[in-house]
């Protein structure tokens, strides 16, 4: 068994075959029997990218610790640079004299100036003060004291509690109703359980439940808003403002019935596949009961991925604060100035934390589909052994390269939005209409061709996870399967993303509820709104982190399942997929699927199927 960097040539396992093209695509043969056991290292070139990135990145992070300070950030400095509450060193520079002085009894930097004094040194009035009342007109913000600007709810607000004030009262509060916060996090960690429960058993019930429900929910809506159009014509007398009404409710009572004609028709086209995305629901019900340890990959994640965000923050920390203390041109102003290479470490600071987020995520889900994989294609499930172990060995010595190639394509169209959001903002006092038209134009393809692109990368893990191929093959085999079984993927994507989305809502909305019940005679309780939102901001994430696993559970068994019909006929090559899904098989292929990539014969070939 090879790995990334040893030199051992992978030979086929015994019994497998060459095609008459002298290639063995994707290692699929007339044997197989699950995920590919002797797997070689896939795309080594971006894991050696990757860890010199990494190494690209403490260099320069380490090049602006040097030359920064994270005091200049943290406490401010004067128009000298003289950072505020520290004592200052003086300089042999005589064009930098004015800086060295001691601050530390003046720990707040008071800013004021024109509205270019956030961003042109020139332009900047800064100082540091004992504390912020040394002048009328300023509040304190942090280590801060900006200009007050008389505004109604800030003002309202610093006046009546404070920042102080009102950090202590909702400290209080947390700290009063701890006991019912746990208690509620533990309900929405057993709704959670309860809803993977339902869609477990009762997948078929829950699914029509909510179809039927979007469909009587968008009739009775253009109903009633047909009728208040109706009694808004029929007004005899009506004045200008009664006619806008009217206008609205012509416009919004269209809209409705044409959402409703497209939720009808949507319904009649998928309603045979409907069925399959019940199976599946189904399907992944097993898996996770199977393995119920795939519920545990999203903390290891989640902690993953908050190590990755702090340290973009403190990095970012220090290369703002890196510089080289300069004289602003035709003032006595000093200020940091920042060169080339402090400068390029902003944009490599942030392409590096999309692309380790989004490879932090890639891992997981070449983890869940390698073990699901593995699951669904053992023919006797209590011998599965150690699915996830195992896929977690593919990962880490064979398949790291691939998740760094998919998570490098993702992170950098992110970065062009970024980028091309930042354009637009410096451009928006010069640009007109048109400029704004195609700004947005471009933003919209940008995140249309991101969310495809990390669909599709998802479903090239998964092929990796079965066959071990390099990315791009798998991404290319992915998208065949995608393209051949385009209404299923359509029914899946629609009916079951938005049921696996009213099922996070369920679990958030009914831990409130119970909440705001729990807390309505609560004594002392200043905020009520404070613990509510800490539950529900938990029953969220708990409940995203169930259904991302079960959402990348289905589309693994999806994949399986289509490559299962490709690899067998149920004849000779018996299926390995379930009874249900064999018996799904037999009624959709009875007439030819349009729309479906399938044209064989089917019928005939799964009674045998089931039956063996």
């Amino acid at each position: 068994m090879g790995s990334c960097f040893s030199q051992d040539k992978v030979e086929p396992i015994a019994g497998e075959e060459m095609d008459t093209t002298g290639s063995s695509y994707n290692g699929k043969t007339d044997e197989f029997d699950g995920p590919t056991k002797r797997r070689g290292c896939t795309d080594a070139f971006f894991l050696v990218l990757f860890i010199g990135f990494i190494i690209g990145l403490f260099v320069l992070v380490g090049y602006c610790v040097v030359n920064g300070d994270v005091f200049r950030i943290v406490n401010g400095y004067d128009n000298c640079g003289n950072i505020c509450g520290r004592k200052n060193e003086p300089l042999s520079d005589p064009a930098l004299q004015c800086f060295g002085k001691d601050m530390t009894d003046k720990k707040f930097v008071q800013i004021s100036g024109s509205v270019k004094a956030i961003v042109d040194p020139k332009h900047t009035v800064r100082k540091c003060v004992v504390n912020c009342n040394t002048e009328p007109g300023f509040v304190r913000v942090l280590n801060r004291c900006v200009p007050n600007k008389n505004d109604s709810s800030v003002k309202n607000f610093f006046s009546k509690s404070g920042v102080g004030e009102f950090f202590q009262e909702v400290s209080q509060d947390l700290h009063l109703c701890w006991r019912e916060i746990l208690i509620l996090c533990l309900i929405a960690f057993v709704m959670s359980l309860v809803l993977l429960f339902l869609f477990r058993y009762v997948a078929g019930v829950v699914v029509w439940l909510v179809l039927i429900a979007a469909i009587v929910t968008s009739i009775c809506a253009t109903i009633y808003l047909w009728i208040m159009w109706r009694q808004k014509h029929d007004l005899i007398y009506g004045g200008e403002l009664e006619q806008r009404k009217e206008s609205s409710y012509f416009t919004y009572a269209i809209i409705s019935t044409i959402i409703t004609i497209i939720v009808l028709l949507l319904v009649w086209v998928m309603r045979k596949r409907i069925q399959l995305v019940v199976q599946l629901f189904q399907e992944a019900g097993k898996a996770v009961s199977a393995m119920p340890l795939l519920l545990s990959t999203p903390v290891l994640t989640f902690c993953t991925l908050a190590i990755v965000v702090t340290m973009w923050l403190v990095f970012e920390l220090w290369i703002e604060s890196s510089g080289y203390l300069r004289k602003v041109l035709d003032s006595d102003n000093l200020y940091y100035k920042k060169d080339a290479a402090m400068k390029t470490a902003r944009v490599y600071n942030l392409l590096a934390m999309l692309w380790f987020t989004q490879f932090c995520i890639g891992c997981q889900q070449m983890v869940i589909a390698g073990a699901v994989a593995t699951w669904f294609f053992t023919r006797n499930k209590s011998q599965l052994g150690s699915p996830i172990g195992t896929s977690f060995s593919n990962l880490v010595f064979y398949h790291l390269g691939s998740v760094a190639l998919g998570s490098l394509l993702i992170a950098l169209v992110q970065l062009a939005r970024i980028v091309l959001k930042f354009l637009q903002n410096q451009l928006k006092n010069a640009q007109g209409d048109v400029a704004q038209c195609i700004f947005r134009a471009c933003q919209c393809c940008l995140y249309c061709f991101e969310k495809f692109l990390a669909y599709l990368t998802r479903n090239a893990f998964i092929e990796v996870a079965i066959y071990g191929e390099n990315f791009c093959r798998s991404g290319q085999q992915a998208f065949k399967m995608l393209s051949n079984n385009a209404l299923r993927v359509a029914a899946i994507n629609s009916v079951g993303d938005f049921v696996l989305f009213l099922g996070k809502v369920f679990v958030v909305l009914t831990t409130v509820l119970i909440g705001t019940k729990m807390f309505e005679h609560k004594q002392g309780l200043q905020h009520v709104w404070v613990p509510l939102a800490a539950v529900a901001l938990f029953a969220a994430l708990v409940s995203h982190c169930f259904i991302t696993v079960y959402e990348m559970v289905i589309d693994t068994i999806f994949i399986c399942f289509c490559e299962d019909c490709e690899l067998n006929d149920g004849i000779s090559k018996p299926y390995f997929m379930s009874k249900g899904l064999m018996e799904y098989v037999e009624n959709s292929k009875k007439v030819l699927a349009v729309g479906d990539g399938t044209n064989r014969d089917w019928s005939g070939s799964t009674d045998r199927a089931v039956n063996s």
